[in-house]
Formats: C-alpha cells, sequence, structure tokens
C-alpha cells in the first residue's frame, strides 16, 4: 500500500473503504468505485482529487 497519509476523517475513511472494496469486487471498476466513494463520503473537489490520484498510484489505472 502507498505512503501517501490523507487529511481529513471523510477521506481517511473513503480511501480504507475503496481500498477493502477493491478487494470484495475485483471485477468492479475502480473509477465507479472512486465515484461512489466521493458521493458516499461527501469528499471536497480537493479532496476527490486526491482519492483519484491515490486510486492511479495504488490500482495502477
Amino acid at each position: 500500500m502507498s505512503n501517501i497519509q490523507p487529511q481529513g476523517e471523510d477521506l481517511r475513511k473513503a480511501v480504507q473503504w475503496l481500498s477493502e472494496e477493491k478487494q470484495c469486487s475485483k471485477t468492479r471498476d475502480i473509477k465507479s468505485l472512486v465515484q461512489d466513494a466521493c458521493a458516499r463520503f461527501d469528499l471536497s473537489p480537493k479532496d476527490a482529487e486526491f482519492l483519484a490520484r491515490f486510486a492511479s498510484e495504488e490500482f495502477k489505472i
């Protein structure tokens, strides 16, 4: 896993949720998981950008 440390509780929860969901549903598209996480945790545009960057680095999308 990456050494990136997200700021803010909602973003940390989103990163954790994203990682767990990706492992549970390996066939699901990571981009749709990122979109779901952004909506589920009501992320700001800056946090959504961080999450997308995290996903691209972590899951090689």
